[in-house]
């Protein structure tokens, strides 16, 4: 009995606050039309026909909780003007960055594109978005992480995923068959947001791409040295970058008995090592991928090694990696890929590893990842850089199948930023590049400090002016502290006589009266030296 007048209670309040929130939207008749119809259905004939929940088929009480708290939330969001209220947000996976954060950023791209320029590259822009065929088939597993634009009547698009394949889209189409460049754009992936590892649905990528026929490993040699320089002038910590080729994986698999169908189903499950254990990683391959325990078993074996060209001497040795002529070309080419890195001097910071995998089908041969071994201030934030050789990928473009061989890096920007901006301490970050304040000692003085802006901003010195007509002296010095603006320009009375302008040092508050005439290059001697 008592459960019985619990459930008429439920239903009661239920149907209440369907009808509350339909008046607060101001569908009356809708609503109550609404609730005598719900209450037919569940069978409420009358207040003596009062049944069990069990009687009534297909209704559970963990339904009925479920649909009581949409209620509530819709109910919630009403305000009291029956409007939803707009909660102010950004998307999922996305961020704002504050002006502090931006100069953080700003720094980090200038050191990625400096370096970019230094190994001569020059620099290209493509769409946002793509035809949605240009990125099907390009990614594996990873293909689900896609946004999908929704069908307007027109061509089926989708954002793009990287900057390899638009990049690979983009030769195809402009026939270019040998190019140095970079890249620097947002990119989108639907995947599951972790922000404070600097893993994002929108983010910026930082590409660097040899496109040519030329001699084996000597641009791939250069795309190593280039993340290397990168990391050593950020100073993030202690990094490695993790080698290995997609023909020593390819011929390790043959030899270890996996099907060639399932080559990159399994190359993807290998790809989680560095997120999984052994144990979970085979319980994937066998469980879940259909493989034998004896052929995942003799991958574990391989996967576990590391070292250097003395690892890639050993496996051109091993009875089962040399019957495979695969991974014999690979091997060669990683001995070779190292000999350059000695030239080069980054092989104590290089290993080649066999269970790297890097999951993108487009892949051909060296594949490489930096990882950092000891972020600064306990971020864990994974790879800050991967990349590898695609020889094959712009041919899928070409009418007539033409390949270009390419081979390219991608810095991880947002990854790194997690790391600076932990690093950073917030007090010492300029937002603004500003040289000097130019300020007045006394009233009436706004025409003669926009005399002396103007001849700055006309001299290229980066100045500032407060948008006061008789602003405090003591106002405009303690701006310049808090923006940390090294100068400033002081006008009064007694200088206008005088010709000259006083020049103060806002760190060490010494002042000294300069000429006009040879204020703007005593600015420059002082902020650029």
């Amino acid at each position: 009995m008592h459960s019985d007048l619990f459930l008429v209670l439920l239903y009661f309040f239920f149907f209440f606050e369907i009808h509350t929130i339909f008046l607060h939207c101001g569908i009356t008749m809708l609503g109550m039309i609404w609730v005598r119809a719900c209450s037919a259905l569940v069978g409420f004939r009358a207040p003596t026909c009062v049944r069990s929940l069990h009687s009534f088929p297909g209704i559970t009480v963990a339904q009925i909780d479920e649909e009581v708290a949409k209620l509530l939330a819709l109910k919630a969001q009403l305000g009291d003007d029956g409007k939803t209220q707009f909660v102010l947000k950004t998307p999922k996976g996305t961020r704002d960055y504050n002006p502090k954060q931006m100069a953080i950023r700003e720094k980090v791209f200038n050191t990625i594109i400096r370096c970019f320029k230094r190994h001569g590259a020059e620099t290209i822009d493509t769409p946002v978005f793509e035809l949605k065929e240009t990125l099907t088939g390009k990614y594996g597993e990873d293909s689900k992480l896609i946004y999908d634009l929704k069908d307007q009547g027109g061509e089926l698009l989708s954002l793009r995923y990287d900057l390899t394949v638009p990049f690979a889209r983009y030769l195809a189409m402009n026939k270019i068959t040998n190019i140095k460049r970079y890249h620097i754009a947002k990119v989108y992936r639907r995947d599951n947001p972790a922000m404070t590892r600097g893993r994002y649905r929108e983010f910026y990528q930082c590409d660097f791409d040899i496109a040519g026929q030329y001699d084996a490993m000597i641009p791939d040699a250069e795309c190593l040295k280039i993340v290397h320089e990168i990391l050593n002038e950020l100073d993030l910590g202690d990094f490695r970058i993790k080698v290995n080729d997609r023909r020593i994986l390819d011929g390790m698999f043959a030899v270890c008995g996996v099907p060639d169908d399932k080559f990159r189903t399994i190359c993807s499950t290998v790809d989680k090592l560095d997120k999984m254990s052994w144990e979970d990683v085979k319980k994937e391959m066998v469980n879940e991928k259909g493989l034998s325990e004896e052929a995942a078993d003799q991958i574990g074996e391989y996967v576990s090694m590391q070292g250097g060209m003395d690892l890639a001497e050993r496996l051109l040795q091993d009875h089962k990696m040399s019957q495979s002529k695969q991974a014999c070309a690979g091997l060669s080419d990683i001995k070779l890929l190292f000999k350059y890195l000695q030239l080069f001097h980054v092989t104590d910071k290089v290993v080649f590893d066999l269970s790297l995998a890097r999951g993108l089908d487009y892949y051909t041969g060296v594949i490489y990842e930096a990882v950092l071994t000891q972020a600064k201030e306990s971020v864990s934030v994974g790879s800050v850089a991967g990349g590898g050789r695609y020889d094959g990928l712009v041919g899928m473009f070409d009418p007539k199948g033409r390949r270009v061989p390419c081979v390219g890096v991608s810095i991880g920007i947002e990854r790194i930023f997690s790391i600076m901006e932990q690093k950073a301490s917030p007090e010492k970050v300029r937002t603004t590049e500003v040289q000097i304040m130019v300020a007045s000692a006394q009233k009436n003085l706004l025409e003669e400090r926009l005399q002396l802006i103007s001849e700055l901003w006309n001299a290229g010195i980066k100045a500032e002016v407060m948008y006061k007509k008789n602003p405090k002296l003591l106002s405009q010095l303690q701006y310049c502290e808090e923006a940390g603006i090294p100068l400033v320009a002081i006008l009064g009375e007694q200088e206008l006589k005088d010709g000259v302008v006083k020049l103060r040092v806002v760190a060490t508050r010494e002042e000294v009266d300069i000429s006009r005439a040879d204020l703007i290059s005593e600015i420059k001697r002082r902020t650029e030296a």
